[in-house]
């Protein structure tokens, strides 16, 4: 079973990652459906090390998207 705090950071992170989706310059579905497919693709992971690098690479979206 995956730690109860990793499942927290990851859901807040997506949660984030919808709300800036928002002013996406292709439209807020297409980011939408593209954000799920990611997170959807990595939804087999069981090692927490793993986990803890998609949080990370997950924070470096979030801060191109911001940028934009």
């Amino acid at each position: 079973m995956v730690n109860s705090e990793l499942r927290r950071q990851v859901i807040n992170i997506y949660k984030e990652l919808l709300w800036l989706g928002r002013e996406y310059p292709q439209g807020y579905k297409y980011f939408r459906d593209r954000l799920h497919r990611a997170f959807a693709g990595q939804a087999h992971l069981q090692d927490e090390e793993q986990i803890r690098k998609g949080i990370a690479r997950a924070e470096f979206v979030k801060k191109e998207v911001e940028a934009l």
